[in-house]
This record gives structure tokens, C-alpha cells and sequence, in this order.
């Protein structure tokens, strides 16, 4: 029997983000050498991918609409060299493609099951195809044979969604993927100064009102998470990447629609003290680092599509809102 879902408002607890998890202060000179090391990626193709001039830029947030355990601030000046970055998320089409050139098998796959939302699973095959719920985020179901190709698990599959971005990528699939490109994965700086678009200090890429003129200008949770989700604008899924205006960079679907993996490691803190020149994250650590927020995102839960947002997951997990894109260095 489907479980009954029950929404997140325990007082005083740090809400977790909207992606489960498949396992559950640093010197300044550490972090010079982080980024001096940093791997470096300029063989690939720029089709498809807008060149940034780099420079500095304001990163972060002082705003009181994040979360004190995700480390948003506080504000500081960063300064990054010049890189290509992809027009948008990889798609299940270039990724079918990687797949057809290499064989690469992806972590789903290998793991033999990944997370689906509950509201993407019909409720006379939910007995079927459910055997769990991930803990505190029980509308996230552990599907037997959900993968990127049947995104909804058996019976599904992504015939019709080849301009959607490819879901269901751990963050080895992302970095697996790059590598075949020629490319790498962006660090947090480099993602947060594209989708920033050249504005400065805005909520949004396009500025500080969710959605300005009663506009909708990205996708993200409309409803009472997580058990209505009415679809005002216009999904209830991953969209195309084309679905909703660019910023002023060019970029699509940097708010909103699928996470984004990130090269660093996550820490709530190791930017404070860390080089401020081509910033990374610490040299090891637990989880990865993932900006942009999803379709799954509401400002009562997980207000975390925002630009200067952002959340961590372990590098094996990959879920239904679970993407990338890639960067190259000029």
C-alpha cells in the first residue's frame, strides 16, 4: 500500500534538500594549492557552450532567505579566469551518445535501482515497483530498475525527452562524461558567476522576484510540497532545457528544472579563509557540491533555486532530479 506523505515542518530542524542520499576550518595556503591543482580541461568541443570573460564578481549571499548550515556567505569578492561553459544541462541525447561511443554503464544501473519522486509513480504499479522510502524524505522511493533511460522505472523510458536534461547521474557519471567531452565539471564559483548572468547580488538570474509580472521564468514546485504540486508553470517534471527564457550570459535552466553537480567537495565553511583566485573546494571530503535547485524546489521547504543556493549530496547518489553540465577552459 502507497505510504502517506506527510510534510516537512518539524519546528527548529534544518530542513534537508530535496535530493536523498544514497550513504549517509582550513588554512589559506591549503586552498592555493587546491586551486593551483585543479584539473584542467581544454581539449573538448565549444559547440554548444558560451565563452565567459571571468573577472571578478560578487559570490554568495547575505540574504536571510538561505540556510545558516548551507554556508550561502557570507558576500565576497572572486575572481576566476576565462571558460566556455555549456548553453545548458546535458541532455538525454548527448548522453545516449557518450553511451553509444563508450558502453559507459551509469551507478544506477551498477546499483540495480535509484530514487524516484513519489508523485512520478503510478499508484497501481507503486506495490510493484517500491520496496523502500528514503528516511525524513519519504516521497523519494527507491525504484528497482530506474536509471536514466526509464527515469520512472521499468515501463518508463525517454523516447520523447531527448531535449530534457539526463537524469538520474551520480556525480562519477557527471565527471565520467566530461572527461569523454573533453571538458570537466564547473566549481561552484564558476557556476554561481554564470548563472548569475552579469547581474550582481540578484535572488534570481534574472533578478530579485520569483516570478516578475506574474511571469513564470523557471521550474520549481507550485503547490503544497509535497503532496500538491498544481503545475502553474506548466510542469510537474523535468522540462525541456529550452523551456523558459536565458539569462543574461545566455545560459537556460540554471534555476530550478534539475540539479547540477559541481567538481568541489562541500563544506559549509571552507570558502571563508580559502584563496579567492579560481576558488575550489577542500581536497577531500564526503559529498559533493550541487547548485541550481529543481522542479522539486518550494520556498516552504527547499528555497534553494536561488543562484547563490546550494546543497550537497554523496557522488554515488543520483536521483530524478539529478543532472549537469560541464565547463572548458579557454
Amino acid at each position: 500500500m502507497k505510504p502517506e506523505f506527510k510534510l516537512f515542518a518539524d519546528a527548529g530542524v534544518p530542513h534537508p534538500c530535496c535530493v536523498p542520499s544514497k550513504q549517509r576550518a582550513v588554512r589559506l595556503t591549503e586552498s592555493v594549492a587546491a586551486s593551483a591543482s585543479r584539473i584542467r580541461a581544454a581539449t573538448g568541443s565549444t559547440g554548444g557552450m558560451i565563452k565567459l570573460d571571468g573577472g571578478k564578481f560578487w559570490m554568495g549571499t547575505d540574504s536571510d532567505e538561505g540556510f545558516p548550515q548551507d554556508g550561502e556567505g557570507p558576500v565576497r569578492d572572486v575572481v576566476l579566469d576565462p571558460f566556455f561553459i555549456d548553453r545548458h544541462p546535458v541532455t538525454n541525447d548527448q548522453f545516449a551518445e557518450f553511451v553509444r561511443a563508450t558502453g559507459y554503464v551509469s551507478e544506477a544501473e551498477r546499483f540495480g535501482w535509484s530514487f524516484v519522486f513519489q508523485g512520478h509513480i503510478p499508484a497501481d504499479l507503486y506495490p510493484r515497483l517500491v520496496d523502500d522510502t528514503a528516511p525524513r524524505v519519504n516521497w523519494w522511493c527507491k525504484v528497482n530498475g530506474a536509471y536514466w533511460r526509464a527515469p520512472e522505472g521499468p515501463g518508463s523510458n525517454v523516447g520523447t525527452r531527448g531535449n530534457i536534461p539526463v537524469t538520474h547521474m551520480s556525480w562519477n557519471d557527471a565527471a565520467a562524461f566530461a572527461g569523454w567531452a573533453g571538458k570537466r565539471l564547473p566549481t561552484e564559483a564558476e557556476w554561481e558567476y554564470a548563472a548569475r548572468g552579469g547581474l550582481e547580488q540578484r535572488a534570481y538570474p534574472w533578478g530579485d522576484e520569483l516570478e516578475p509580472g506574474g511571469r513564470h521564468m523557471c521550474n520549481v514546485w507550485q503547490g503544497q510540497f509535497p503532496v500538491e504540486d498544481t503545475a502553474a508553470d506548466g510542469y510537474a517534471a523535468p522540462c525541456p532545457v529550452d523551456a523558459f527564457p536565458a539569462n543574461g550570459y545566455g545560459l537556460l535552466s540554471v534555476s530550478g528544472n534539475t540539479w547540477e553537480w559541481c567538481a568541489d567537495w562541500f563544506s559549509p565553511s571552507y570558502h571563508v579563509t580559502a584563496t579567492r583566485h579560481n576558488p575550489v573546494g577542500p581536497e577531500s571530503g564526503v559529498e559533493r557540491a550541487m547548485r541550481g535547485g529543481s522542479y522539486l524546489c518550494h520556498k516552504s521547504y527547499c528555497n534553494r533555486y536561488r543562484v547563490a543556493a546550494r546543497t550537497k549530496n554523496t557522488p554515488d547518489s543520483a536521483t530524478t532530479n539529478i543532472s549537469f553540465r560541464c565547463v572548458r577552459d579557454v
